[in-house]
Parts: structure tokens; sequence; C-alpha cells
């Protein structure tokens, strides 16, 4: 198989002035890979920085609603910055340092990558730049404030529908020219070769852990394993620590948005509605129309409402590894509610895509069975969007009595 390829998926389609920064970052990324010495320095980093190992928390409350089923919780959300973000994003911050690079960019849906991109540079004193699609900028705002805080400079990109696929396209073409300082700090498992395999690396620690930790707590294997997938790094990272274990089931929930009925959703493979093609530097299945090009999707997560999926879990669900499943807007706020009122744990939006998939399904599960479920971030970042989907009054009240208070500053100063 060619280099960079998973089955019919991945490559590297980019244009010829990409090239030569391509080869420098797959001989950095293929150099550190072979080099021991660097995973033990990145390993140290995240422990001391991040707080690395997560744990693996027991689901009591939960578990004892579903008779002896037992469900864990791979805790993401307490990294560094709330998110399984800092895993990837660190460890190409010292690959940055092995190229002499001095300066990041990155795009991010949510927010979670752009902060924990911003969050490495102040860490490493690289300048930062974040594209952010407009919409995703309205309803991300605490985010968008943590970066700037971070000393990030942070570009909403107004082009297409607003939201992640546009923001990519504005940092590919700032990539195009400023290369020769730049690094292009790719948030998930997607894009030209060897991004797709490098994400995943860095985030394989999530699946190493977690296979140490259940085989600890349970003596034995999971026999289900639950991810939320946009783009696919946390499914992935928490995925290869079992992919050798053929009776482990690992199930990857994908963004349902109103329904798979219509449009208004990001189920690239669990709807059946993509089909295989060619954009931004790489070949996987995509959300696209009639004429090749790519639909807008929806999701009340901003980090689930990706248009591509990464190459090697196209594959992997051609090969019949991973199944694919989708959750919609309605189930994940019901899942977020369940998981913050039984076990005190506020999930991101998107992590709730996993818990929402994993109780749909637990009455069907045998009954001893063990489950892990990857909470791949913190769900503080989202309090506007959940409080209005919950229709919170008193969120409502507190909201404009400060809208108030800053207009009559405004008024003051005009």
């Amino acid at each position: 198989m060619s280099k960079g390829y998973f089955g019919a998926f991945g490559g590297a389609y980019i244009p010829e002035i990409l090239h030569e920064t391509f080869a420098q970052l797959t001989l950095a990324y293929e150099t550190a890979r072979a080099d021991e010495a660097f995973w033990r320095h990145y390993i140290e980093l995240m422990r001391n920085y991040s707080g690395r190992p997560t744990p693996l928390t027991f689901a009591e409350n939960l578990s004892l609603a579903h008779g002896k089923r037992r469900i864990y919780i791979k805790r993401e959300d307490l990294n560094q910055t709330g998110a399984h973000k800092a895993n990837n994003v660190m460890g190409q911050g010292l690959l940055v340092r092995r190229m002499g690079k001095t300066r990041v960019i990155a795009e991010t849906g949510a927010g979670q990558h752009g902060v924990a991109t911003a969050t490495m540079a102040a860490r490493l004193g690289l300048a930062c730049t974040i594209y952010m699609g407009a919409k995703d900028v309205a309803r991300q705002r605490p985010n968008v404030f943590w970066m700037e805080q971070l000393g990030a400079t942070v570009i909403p990109v107004t082009s297409g529908s607003q939201t992640l696929k546009d923001a990519v396209n504005e940092a590919m073409r700032d990539w195009v020219g400023s290369m020769d300082n730049t690094h292009y700090v790719l948030g998930t498992a997607c894009g030209a070769h060897p991004f797709p395999e490098m994400v995943s690396w860095f985030q394989s620690v999530i699946g190493q852990e977690a296979r140490v930790q259940i085989l600890e707590q349970e003596g034995r294997l999971p026999d289900h394993v639950y991810a939320c997938v946009g783009g696919g790094s946390n499914a992935m990272g928490i995925f290869q620590g079992f992919l050798e274990d053929p009776q482990v089931e690992l199930i990857g929930v994908e963004a349902g948005g109103l329904g798979l009925a219509g449009h208004n959703h990001a189920s690239r493979i669990a709807s059946g509605k993509s089909t295989v093609g060619i954009a931004q530097g790489y070949k996987t299945c995509f959300l696209q129309d009639e004429d090749g090009q790519m639909r807008d999707t929806h999701s009340v997560a901003a980090g689930l409402d990706y248009v591509g999926v990464s190459p090697i879990l196209a594959d992997l669900h051609q090969q019949g590894r991973v199944r694919f499943e989708a959750a919609t807007d309605v189930e994940v706020v019901e899942a977020l509610k369940r998981m913050v009122k039984s076990e005190g744990i506020i999930p991101a939006l998107e992590s709730s895509h996993a818990v929402a998939g994993a109780l749909r399904e637990l009455p069907q599960l045998k009954e001893d069975a063990v489950v892990i479920i990857n909470l791949s971030g913190r769900g503080d970042k989202d309090i506007f969007t959940i409080a209005e989907a919950l229709g919170d009054a008193k969120w409502k009240t507190y909201i404009q009595e400060r809208a108030a208070i800053y207009a009559a500053e405004q008024g003051e100063r005009s």
C-alpha cells in the first residue's frame, strides 16, 4: 500500500508549492517517531503539564441503573484546557521546535483545538493565529475570549457556511504564503499525509492508558468502547488501545443533528449519504451534493459538524472493525442532562454524542457487559448553547441583565 493511504482512503493531494513543506514535516515526524527519547519527553510533558494519565472513572449511578452492566468514563475532560486536544497540540509543538519554526496557525470549530493550540503557543513561545468560522465564533465566544487572552489572533471566516470546513480553507491559504516560518497545527486525524497518522499517534496515549486502566479495574478488556466522531481524533485515540482485540466492539457516534432524513446533520458514514471524494488534501467520505460540492452540515456541537471523516476511520469502517451510529441533537442534550445529574460530570456537547450512543444501546447489551465511553472534553464551553437548548429562564434573565448593564455603559461613553 502506498505511504499515507489506508485502504482506498488518505493520500496527500496538495499544491506543488506545499510539497517541500510536507516533506519536511514528514521527515520530522518519522524521525521523532523512531526516537524513543522524543516519546519519553512527550509523555513527561503531558504528565507534568496536562495531568496525564487521565482517570478511568467508574460511573456508579449509571451502572446501577443498568443492572450488572459496568460503565466507565475515560476522563479526557480533565486534561489541560479541558479536552483531548492537548495531547495532539503539545506533540506537534515539540515537532515545531525540532523544525525551527516560530509561528503556528490552526482552525477550530468548537474552539477547544484553538484554545489548546493557543495554550501550546504561549507555553513554547510561538506566535499564533487561529481561523474560526464566523458562526462558530458567535456560539463559542468563551473559547474565543481565552484564545485572545492567551495571545492568539482569532480571525473569523465569513465565507461559505462560516463553519469549520471554511476555516480549514482559510488556514490552508495562510500556510501557502507563510510556510517558511509557520506550522499548520491540524487538530484532527484528517488532511494530507502525514497528519492523519501523526495526530493518531499523539492521541494513542488515550487508548494505551485506558487499556491498562480497565485491566487493573476489571481484570478484563471491555466489551464495547464508544467515542464521538467529528474528524475522528479522540475516537482514533481510544480505539488504538483495542484495535488488535477483536472481542472489543468499537463504536463511533456521529452528529445526527435534526435527523438523518434530510441534510441537517454531519453523519458521513452512519447516514449512508456520503460519497468518496478528494478535498482539503486527502481522500475520504464526504457529504457532497450531486455536483460534488461539499454540503453544509448541522450539529448542536460545533466540533462535530465537519463534512469529512478521518481516512483511517473510513478504512476501519470498510473493514468492519468500527461500527458507526448517529445521535440527534435532542438525544445529545438529554444524554448531557443525564450525565450531569447521575454522575456530576459535565460533558462537552461533542462528547455527549458518545454518551447518547451508549445510553441508547445499554439495555440491549449483555447483562454483564463492560463499557467504556471516551469523554473527549468538558462542557463549560457550551454553557450558552446548552442553556438555550434547555430554555433555562434564570440564565436568560442573567444575560438580559448583563446586556442592560453593558448597554448603559455604552450609552454613558457615547
